[in-house]
């Protein structure tokens, strides 16, 4: 699987979910007519789709292509066209959607090109290789290019009743497995062997794995956000941070809580109890006609009042659903408006250089008067008997 390192609300070591045999959906075009909408309202004539978990979202397959080109080009004049090489057959039948292919040996941009009408503005995938960009602009397909992404994004933000109920699923499952990882932190285990434990827990309960590789962190690493967790043990007194997550149905789960072995500190539980209300607030801050702001400002304003504004140092959430890291993210200079059907996490954090570190994550879809906290295991402070 490939790994990447995505900025966000804290720094995790993700893996890309499904990389080669992720769950097929059934394709529906009313997705791709909305992106269509868009894309009229935008003046752009053609998009090329080239994400695969945006290629995903709208056709219901999943294709991993390593470093061949992959492209699923909207028109606003035709019907779609997959643009994939030989190596990848596809029954174009079930696909519902015309396919062209191209040889390894052939200009596979050239190929593409010649689907393509000539001239007009044309939309690009943010996540398009520069080498394909490049040959496409050498071949004057069109007369401007611009980022496009943002049509999907927007559109994956608002997730329908059948993605929120597989969110709510992701969640349970999520919650179940931690109950049952969180009596193994003072057996004496590393963080990567706490790490294995918990894949063969999410495997029991009926997940297909991780959605992210875990943040499991002793200690003073409990105290960095960017922790990579590794061969580390944890010793009495110790904050153990347990960011997971698993995967369910093509659907990411996303939650922190922090524990103890054994007795927690006077600092620590006061820590812990800011760090709990901050989460408190954010949630109660997250409803519909709000901003992502609002809900970043709710939680890091009651920390900055408690006096560890400089050790809360990243943004309070990121959204989730197809990815554990999707478009939009819950921070201070984020003023989109908060819709019903858009699902993040609420994640504020303390962070004390060498000393104490404390997260407590839930995830949030927003409803129609509110929010639905997706995560209903306990965050009392838990104490673990050494």
């Amino acid at each position: 699987a490939e790994t990447v390192r995505n900025t966000g609300a804290p720094g995790k070591l993700k893996r890309k979910t499904g990389c080669k045999k992720k769950g097929r959906m059934k394709m529906d075009m009313t997705r791709i007519e909305k992106v269509i909408e868009d894309m009229r309202k935008m003046n752009l004539e053609q998009f090329l789709v080239t994400d695969p978990m945006a290629v995903y979202y709208l056709t219901g397959q999943y294709y991993a292509c390593g470093e061949r080109m992959m492209v699923l080009r909207l028109d606003v004049e035709k019907e779609p066209v997959l643009v994939i090489g030989k190596l990848f057959p596809q029954d174009e039948e079930k696909l519902g959607i015309k396919v062209v292919y191209f040889d390894d040996t052939d200009d596979c941009v050239e190929v593409l090109a010649s689907h393509m009408r000539k001239g007009g503005t044309i939309g690009i995938d943010k996540t398009w290789p520069a080498r394909f960009l490049l040959r496409l602009m050498e071949l004057q397909v069109g007369d401007a290019y611009s980022n496009a992404s943002t049509i999907i994004d927007h559109i994956r933000q608002i997730k329908t009743e059948e993605e929120q109920q597989k969110m709510r699923v992701a969640s349970r499952c999520n919650d179940t497995s931690i109950e049952e990882l969180i009596p193994l932190v003072s057996k004496g285990m590393t963080e990567a062997e706490l790490g294995e434990e918990l894949l063969k827990i999410y495997l029991k309960n009926g997940a297909q794995g991780h959605s992210f590789e875990p943040i499991i962190a002793y200690g003073a690493h409990a105290a960095d956000p960017h922790h990579e967790t590794d061969d580390s043990k944890g010793s009495y007194g110790d904050a153990v941070v347990l960011d997971v997550g698993c995967l369910v149905n093509g659907y990411c789960a996303d939650m922190t809580r922090t524990v103890f072995i054994g007795k927690a500190s006077e600092e620590a539980k006061k820590i812990y109890a800011i760090v709990k209300e901050a989460n408190r607030r954010g949630i109660e801050a997250a409803k519909p006609g709000a901003r992502f702001c609002d809900v970043d400002r709710a939680a890091r304003d009651y920390i900055e009042e408690q006096g560890y504004g400089q050790y809360f140092t990243h943004r309070t959430g990121h959204n989730i659903g197809l990815e554990v890291h999707e478009f939009g993210d819950v921070s201070f200079t984020n003023e989109e408006v908060l819709k019903p059907g858009m699902c993040f996490s609420v994640e504020p954090g303390i962070y004390v250089p060498g000393g104490i570190g404390v997260r407590i994550e839930d995830l949030v879809l927003i409803t129609e008067d509110g929010c639905e906290v997706l995560n209903h295991f306990t965050k009392d402070l838990i104490e673990v008997e050494a």
